[in-house]
């Protein structure tokens, strides 16, 4: 039975597909920058023509491969700085995204999580947050984005 985390991962594949049959433009898929991601069986980013589709982003503080300490908002800043990260790695910023993706593994941490989001993101992607329970890690938020570069 697939989760709704599996379906918005499909969804995602198959959005950034259509990108590339419609534009002819090949997709690039790069390994992570983090040394200890490299084996990991997704990419961090795909590449679309100007756009990067990034992997979900957790609360983890990669230098140690661990999940912050603090709950729902040092998760969701440090998944945010996570995001951030892997976008300057590829040549773009959080200004430029236009999509996120927000999994909460309890819909009562929402408040809580948008008074972080918002110091992010002025620009005011579109995004589409929902709850689901057993995320990654133990994570209490997973993130994704899309971006122009």
């Amino acid at each position: 039975m697939k989760t709704v985390k599996d379906i918005a991962i499909s969804l995602a594949m198959l959005f950034a597909f259509s990108a590339c049959e419609s534009s002819g433009n090949t997709p690039i898929f790069h390994a992570s920058h983090e040394a200890k991601k490299q084996n990991a069986p997704f990419s961090d980013a795909v590449e679309v023509g100007d756009m990067l589709y990034l992997a979900g982003q957790v609360g983890m503080d990669h230098s140690v491969r661990k999940l912050v300490d603090g709950g729902i908002q040092a998760e969701t800043k440090q998944s945010i700085e996570n995001i951030k990260a892997v976008l300057e790695h590829h040549g773009s910023s959080l200004d430029s995204v236009v999509k996120c993706t927000v999994i909460l593994s309890d819909i009562n941490d929402f408040a809580a999580f948008n008074e972080v989001y918002k110091t992010y993101f002025p620009n005011k992607p579109a995004r589409t947050t929902f709850a689901a329970s057993g995320l990654a890690v133990g994570a209490k938020i997973e993130i994704d984005v899309i971006a122009f570069k």
